[in-house]
């Protein structure tokens, strides 16, 4: 009887000791969601890259919660600690929009090395490198009208700012950090994210891409209601060629102007720059494989792996969180349609020689966003290309997107 009692006690004690006696049903719900994920990714391939990776860091902080070596998502105020008896020592400080904050630092694992890029903002703009290595701007240098459209898709993230602010459930910082969703571009989303509300990474980020990969399915509705057949069906004359002196300048002087006019953009409009000039130079091949391949997809694993890591049932499963996700895709069907309305705009100013589909493209979901152009309008007109006159908008709602980040750093950051 007694080894009974000492088995059972075994047994009670292995059963708590294992996850099954630690986690809530919250981390059920979030393995549940990282699953969804991952079929999305797999099955759908809805933005794989990058979707794949958050949905297994999610998967892994809600099964195994405290013992990755993660730094805590519930970020502790001083009144906190004291009635939770934590010892402020043991954690570092967090300064966000004038209030302390407390981060567990003791006993950090390897997810909290890894996450020390995103919270000090270095993977977005390693991002923004490869990304420049891959763009080609000559559609927008060939026709320098379309930064008119990239930057009207950005009048989304500022009117979704207002209203979320207007709102009150947020803070400015915070509602800043929602609205940038609107630009579709993930890794300027989690950089604007880190540094106004990091408490909110995880559902923003989570939210960001997910709508980066749905580009196909909401903004095709969008821009059929807001345009006629008649502009739908607008055959755009061919692009002019650029030379490659053009190329060359084109990084140089962007990065020169947005330096010195916005300095908080300048991180990541600098590197999507130095990316493409190492691609438009010509002369530093191998750099320029290594940073759109090698150093690429190795930050896209680490970025994408723990901030899938920040989002814990607690701090995912709030009402708070449903706010986000539909003030984040309020931002970015606001986007799309703010694009194409300018592009009608456009098309009466040209006398029907722009099609408002292009405007579209607008968002920085590149280059999905023109293949939507491209479609949308072949299947009104099957010998329209658009293709390179979306890339134009597309590669300049890049751009737009960083400048408008670094607009809502500049007012929103702590001082």
């Amino acid at each position: 009887m007694e080894i009974l009692q000492q088995l059972w006690q075994i047994i009670c004690h292995l059963m708590e000791e294992s996850g099954f006696g630690k986690l809530s049903w919250e981390n059920y719900v979030m393995v549940g969601i990282s699953f969804i994920l991952m079929y999305l990714a797999i099955k759908k391939q809805f933005e794989p890259l990058l979707l794949l990776p958050i949905a297994f860091g999610m998967c892994l902080v809600n099964l195994f919660p405290g013992i990755m070596g993660l730094p805590t998502t519930e970020l502790l105020t001083e009144a906190q600690m004291l009635d939770k008896k934590l010892d402020p020592a043991t954690y570092t400080t967090t300064i966000v929009n004038g209030v302390t904050y407390y981060n567990h630092t003791e006993y950090g694992g390897l997810f909290y090395y890894l996450y020390q890029g995103v919270k000090l903002g270095i993977y977005p703009p390693l991002i923004f490198l490869g990304i420049g290595c891959m763009t080609d701007f000559g559609p927008l240098i060939a026709n320098p009208k379309s930064f008119i459209l990239g930057a009207a898709a950005q009048v989304g993230i500022f009117l979704t700012f207002i209203i979320a602010t207007v709102m009150g459930i947020f803070t400015p910082a915070e509602a800043g950090s929602i609205a940038i969703i609107g630009g579709a571009d993930g890794p300027t989303a989690i950089f604007v994210t880190t540094k106004l509300a990091p408490q909110l990474l995880g559902p923003i980020a989570v939210a960001a891409y997910s709508y980066m990969a749905l580009v196909p399915i909401i903004q095709p509705p969008i821009m059929r209601l807001l345009t006629t057949k008649k502009e739908r069906s607008v055959v755009m004359g061919q692009l002019r060629p650029v030379s490659k002196l053009e190329r060359i300048l084109f990084p140089i002087i962007v990065v020169v102007i947005v330096a010195l006019l916005l300095p908080d953009a300048a991180p990541l409009v600098g590197m999507l720059m130095l990316g493409n000039l190492f691609k438009e130079s010509g002369v530093v091949d191998r750099i320029n494989k290594t940073a759109q391949n090698e150093l690429m997809n190795i930050i896209t694993i680490f970025l994408g792996v723990t901030v899938g890591a920040t989002a814990t049932g607690t701090v995912f499963l709030t009402l708070q969180t449903a706010g986000i996700i539909g003030l984040g895709l309020f931002a970015f069907c606001l986007a799309t349609a703010c694009g194409v309305l300018f592009g009608k705009l456009m098309y009466v100013a040209t006398r029907g020689k722009v099609n408002p589909l292009i405007g579209s493209a607008g968002v920085s979901a590149v280059p999905m966003a023109a293949r939507i152009s491209q479609k949308v309008g072949q299947e009104e007109n099957p010998g329209n290309f658009l293709l390179m006159h979306a890339m134009g908008p597309n590669v300049a709602g890049v751009i737009g997107s960083a400048v408008a980040a670094g607009v809502l750093l500049s007012v929103l950051k702590p001082m």
